[in-house]
Order: structure tokens, then C-alpha cells, then sequence
């Protein structure tokens, strides 16, 4: 097939990261952009060469576009994916898909109603060294699975939730679980098996915002093994670590750096060939965004053509959802929340 042509709704913080993705994937072609804010439309649109649009529905009726990367705020997420669908597109969704179960449910029916493909954006999972941690479980070199914990210190000054009024608030954003460590909620939750309970404290220490800057998590998993989930926003002098542990009766895994990139701890009873692979799977990325979304979009070109199943579709991204809901619910009654949740009909 032709290239796959594509148009990005959004052109904030993480547009770059997208864009610099796309001019990686031979196959994929960047058509269109749109903000609601004009200047930063056009330069989006010049920096890329492409048309520039402030409002989207003409967007999504004037370019010529097989797919769109919805990256606007959080809360914006299943409006936008769902007028996409409905215009007969293909949606790329950052994360979180949406901030509410019931939000992220019409978003997937709606994509699935008009045939279309729904992506969630979770690119650390295609971290080298996240890839060979999951073969590893797969291959069952673990064990049984006795403790997982994910830590994501990092630090977002008063300025960057300055910058953009949505950041920080309950209707558009979420806090420190929802919006930056929601890669971190999706590895535990997708490595060490579905999750049936939880019960979390949050807090809100330093920054002016409605959110939790801070927030810790302690899991059941269904398998017996428990888990931990510490996030915070409020790391002196910068970000530190984005990490994930894995503790089982045969292997003991850590992945660290600033955004699990580097294998620091790998020790297993017995032997396999991927253990020569550890050093070369580190990498060094310049942000906390890894290197991920260019092999996102090379799964979303396999799919598209057929080749391939989604990494992250609209039903696998909804179960990290679910966890964070749940931490939510859990923080505000003080009580274990089981998971699944009830959703509100």
C-alpha cells in the first residue's frame, strides 16, 4: 500500500516527540496539523512542511489524512479520537486514552463502530530492555512472581503546570498517576498480571494544582504477588528515576534510568541465551519520552497493512486506566478498591 497519511491534533509538549517519530518510519507521511492555538498551528505546520490548521473538524474534512495522533489534553482525548473515528479515520491516542472509564468505553466502540483501528500510545514497551524482562516471564525463567515495584521520581516545577492551565486539574489532566506515570501504572500492570486489588494514599505537597504531586500504591495482583507504585513529581534538583522491579522464587530483574532504559539487576537460577543480551539492550535517551515512538509507529504501519496486531489497542490501554481510577478511588475513601471497577451506566 501507499504511505499511511497522517494529521496531528495537538501541537503542545509532546508533539515533537511524535513528529521526530514519524520522520523516522518510512511509510508513514505527515499531512496536516491543527492546535487552537494559531501561532503554534503555523509553526508546527512549517517546521513540518505541512498544512496548518485552528480548527479541527476542518481539519478532519479538508486533509487528505488516513489516521490522526490525537495529542491534546488528556480529558480532550475521547472527543477528539471519537470525531476521528466517526470522519472515517484511524486514531493514534496518547496516554491516557481518557480520564474516566465511561469516556474511554465510547472512544473504543466508537472506533469499533466505524472500523476503524484504535491505538494507545504506551512506547515503553517497546524498550529493548522492557522486551527481553517480558520474554523472560514469558518464558517462565521467574518463577512465581512474588513482589513487583515501579518508582518514577522525577520533578515537574510550579512553572511547567504554569504553562498550560489544563495541567494539574481534575477535568483535562489527572496528577502524578494519570499523566506522568501512567507508562509506569501500564508495565507493572501488563508484566506481573492483572491486578485485583488496591489501596493508595496521594497528596498534593508543593505544587498549585487540584492533582496529586505524590502518591504511593500497594497492589494485589491475582496471581498472590503484591506490588508497589511510588510516583513523584517532586524530586530535588531533577528527575532521577523511572524504574521497575521484579522479584520471583527464580530471577530477579530491575530496570532503571530515567525512564526504564537500562538493565541494572538481572540474576536467574538458571541459564538462558538472552542473558548475553542485557548490556546491549540500554539505552540513553535525552528525555524521559524514550526512544519508543518510532517503533509505535512502525507497529501502527505493520497493522495498517496488515501485517501485524495493534501493541497497545483501545482495550489494553484501558486497563491501565482502570488501575489509576482505581488508585484514585482507593486515596479519596481510604478503602482496598477491588479491581475490576463498577462503571457508572
Amino acid at each position: 500500500m501507499s504511505a499511511v497519511r497522517l494529521a496531528l491534533v495537538g501541537c503542545g509538549r509532546i508533539s515533537g516527540t511524535h513528529f521526530n517519530a514519524i520522520r523516522e518510519v518510512d511509510g508513514i507521511e505527515l499531512v496536516a496539523v491543527c492546535d487552537t492555538v494559531e501561532e503554534r498551528a503555523r509553526l508546527a505546520g512549517e517546521q513540518n512542511g505541512v498544512a496548518w490548521y485552528t480548527s479541527y473538524p476542518k481539519m478532519l474534512e479538508h486533509a487528505a489524512c488516513d489516521a490522526v495522533a490525537v495529542c491534546t489534553p488528556s480529558g480532550l482525548h475521547p472527543q477528539h479520537g471519537i470525531q476521528a473515528a466517526r470522519a472515517g479515520k484511524h486514531v493514534i491516542c496518547e496516554k491516557p486514552m481518557a480520564i474516566a472509564l465511561a469516556a474511554a468505553d465510547e472512544l473504543v466502540h466508537a472506533c469499533d463502530d466505524a472500523g476503524v483501528q484504535l491505538f494507545v500510545v504506551k512506547q515503553n514497551r517497546l524498550n529493548p530492555a522492557v522486551q527481553l524482562v517480558k520474554r523472560a516471564l514469558d518464558k517462565g525463567r521467574f518463577g512465581r512472581l512474588y513482589l513487583a515495584n515501579t518508582t518514577v521520581r522525577w520533578t515537574r516545577p510550579q512553572e511547567y503546570y504554569d504553562q498550560a492551565p489544563w495541567r494539574g486539574t481534575w477535568e483535562f489532566d489527572g496528577g502524578a498517576f494519570m499523566n506522568q506515570a501512567s507508562h509506569y501504572v501500564d508495565l507493572i500492570q501488563w508484566l506481573a498480571g492483572p491486578v485485583e486489588s488496591v489501596i493508595a494514599k496521594t497528596a498534593t505537597l508543593a505544587r498549585r494544582i487540584e492533582t496529586e504531586d505524590t502518591g504511593v500504591a500497594v497492589l494485589r495482583f491475582r496471581s498472590g504477588a503484591l506490588g508497589v507504585i511510588e510516583v513523584t513529581m517532586l524530586t530535588y534538583p531533577k528527575n532521577l528515576e523511572g524504574s521497575l522491579t521484579l522479584l520471583g522464587e527464580k530471577g530477579t530483574v530491575k530496570i532503571g534510568g530515567t525512564a526504564v532504559n537500562r538493565i541494572e539487576h538481572w540474576s536467574f537460577a538458571d541459564y538462558d541465551d538472552d542473558d548475553k543480551l542485557v548490556d546491549s539492550t540500554a539505552t540513553n535517551p535525552a528525555s524521559v519520552y524514550g526512544f519508543g515512538h518510532a517503533g509505535y509507529y512502525r507497529n501502527v504501519l505493520a497493522v495498517l497493512r496488515g501485517e501485524a496486531q495493534p501493541e497497545t489497542d483501545g482495550r489494553a490501554g484501558r486497563k491501565s486506566l482502570e488501575l489509576i481510577l482505581g488508585i484514585y478511588e482507593s486515596a479519596k475513601t481510604g478503602h482496598d478498591v477491588p479491581i475490576p471497577l463498577k462503571v457508572a451506566t
